[in-house]
């Protein structure tokens, strides 16, 4: 019987450094997988080079790949890679690119939004996997579903414009609910899934 393959999609980062130390390349995939976009956002934001961007994120992996044994994430495996990044970059710069330098400069002048930037990629990832997960329910429970979400419409609001009673708002909503959760599931790693179902499950007494 062949053994079955864990998949590390919900791994968490403390876990999944754990398993690239002892040379699993399928939890180094996933690191990839996990951070590739997000390290190339930080690198392009201080490079502005689309090119020098992927070369950062390239080395980071790389290294952390080939030093995995000898390095300690500590805290966050992606702030861990947040900093070499931001390392890589300042190797460039002591190269006296002055291009480069400038660049740093200016993104270091703003370094209040990189946060915010970050931020906002996650959030935008996260709503498009929400929509994608919307658009897969039945079209009754779809339409009641945006109208709360989007409209913020209440359960008596919805009733009214659609012409049916409250309850079976609550109903077609709650099973909606039941719905995403079932596909949210397999598109969202476990924090980020149990955050935003209990937002959603906050409209559901609206």
């Amino acid at each position: 019987m062949q053994n079955k393959i864990v998949p590390y999609t919900n791994t968490d980062d403390e876990k999944l450094f754990a398993l690239i130390e002892q040379g699993d390349e399928r939890a180094f995939t996933q690191a990839y997988e996990r951070y590739h976009k997000l390290l190339y956002v930080l690198a392009y934001r201080y490079l502005m080079s689309p090119d020098m961007a992927e070369d950062a994120v390239q080395h980071v992996f790389t290294r952390l790949w080939e030093f995995r044994s000898e390095l300690r994430v500590g805290i966050s495996l992606k702030n861990y890679l947040f900093t070499m990044t931001k390392n890589y970059v300042l190797n460039l710069i002591r190269n006296e690119n002055s291009a480069i330098a400038k660049n740093y400069e200016m993104a270091q002048a703003a370094s209040p939004y990189e946060d915010n930037l970050i931020e906002n990629l996650e959030k935008k990832e996260l709503m498009s996997s929400f929509y994608k997960a919307v658009d897969m329910l039945p079209a009754q429970k779809r339409e009641i579903c945006l109208m709360k979400v989007q409209e913020e419409l209440t359960n008596q609001e919805i009733a009214e414009r659609m012409n049916l009673s409250i309850n079976t708002i609550k109903t077609h909503y709650s099973e909606a609910l039941k719905l995403l959760r079932i596909h949210l599931s397999k598109m969202l790693i476990i924090v980020v899934f149990t955050t935003l179902m209990t937002v959603l499950s906050v409209h559901l007494i609206k």
